[in-house]
């Protein structure tokens, strides 16, 4: 499949100060941040991109957990078609691995509360699940105790994803990629996708997703318009207001934009934006102030420092 493209523009066509799109890049370099590549749209045109070396445009790069914003993408399709309910709890999807503690343990977690990392566990399971001997991570998850009551207090947590990732596989007998794919990735033109898996056989859901840095703008352009792409809607616009609002307090977490809040596998952040954000640096920034969007892939550990960088330059030129 030939990817489709945005058009492009020149920066001040869309009312972008060209001058702040060099300062931008100057300072990432400046600053010794490690970006790989950079996208800005502004009212649906590309006004800004660069690749640097050894990277190209055409170069699938690892999202980390930027993947958990397509997971979620695909449950809201499920709601929106009446085949699930965010009040459902998470245990009949999994009878098979139930016992009686495990029930007992976690008969009020609901699926909502896997979106909004609510689970009630006190530390991500992800690690002991995906080290664990048996190769079952479903097993493992429900093998990890929750210590505080769901929908109590915010832990990150990629397990809770995943656990997403087999419950689309289980109301759909697809795995969550090929679910996605001519719900998804087909109307958007992205070819070229990858989603790792489990030894089962289930997508990983909060992380294994590879796109081009113009596939991840072209998903933040999809929740930009509210789940209209060239005029036919992908999702509702309803799941989209709920997937982005903040549900739970993130005050918590270290970084200020951080501090925000998180929605359904989506982060909002400062300037009235929303963000899916992956580890070592890679963001999907959605600013509908601004009718724009923002991609950035890196190697880069310093998140927030990109994030001010961001808001620094590119912000004040979006006039």
């Amino acid at each position: 499949m030939i990817e489709q493209v945005f058009p492009r523009s020149k920066p001040e066509e869309q009312n972008v100060t060209p001058h702040a799109i060099e300062q931008f890049t100057r300072s990432m370099e400046a600053a010794g941040l490690n970006i790989h590549s950079f996208m800005l749209l502004r009212h649906g045109h590309v006004v800004a991109e660069k690749w640097w070396p050894t990277h190209r445009p055409d170069e699938p790069h690892a999202l980390f957990s930027i993947s958990k914003s397509f997971c979620s993408t695909a449950i809201g399709m499920l709601v929106d078609d009446g085949l699930l309910s965010l009040e459902e709890p998470v245990i009949p999807y999994f009878r098979d691995h139930m016992t009686p503690e495990i029930e007992s343990n976690m008969s009020s977690l609901l699926i909502q509360h896997l979106l909004t990392m609510t689970s009630g566990h006190s530390e991500d399971p992800t690690n002991h699940i995906r080290n664990a001997h048996h190769g079952d991570w479903v097993k493992a998850f429900f093998e990890t105790p929750i210590e505080e009551a769901p929908g109590s207090r915010f832990v990150y947590n990629s397990g809770a994803t995943y656990i997403l990732s087999a419950i689309v596989q289980k109301i759909t007998g697809q795995t969550l990629l090929d679910y996605l794919r001519p719900r998804l990735f087909e109307p958007l033109g992205i070819g070229n996708v990858t989603w790792e898996t489990c030894p089962m056989g289930i997508n990983c859901g909060g992380w294994g997703l590879n796109l081009t840095t113009e596939g991840i703008a072209k998903f933040g352009q999809l929740y930009l318009r509210k789940g209209i792409w060239n005029g036919q809607r992908l999702i509702s616009e309803e799941w989209i207001d709920q997937a982005v609002s903040a549900h739970i307090s993130t005050m918590a977490m270290n970084d200020i934009d951080k501090q925000q809040g998180y929605g359904y596998q989506f982060w909002r952040c400062r300037f009235g934006g929303f963000c899916a954000r992956g580890a070592n640096g890679q963001f999907c920034i959605i600013l509908p102030n601004q009718d724009a969007v923002i991609t950035i892939t890196s190697d880069e550990k310093k998140m927030q420092a990109v994030l001010d960088v961001v808001w620094e330059n590119l912000l004040p030129a979006m006039k």
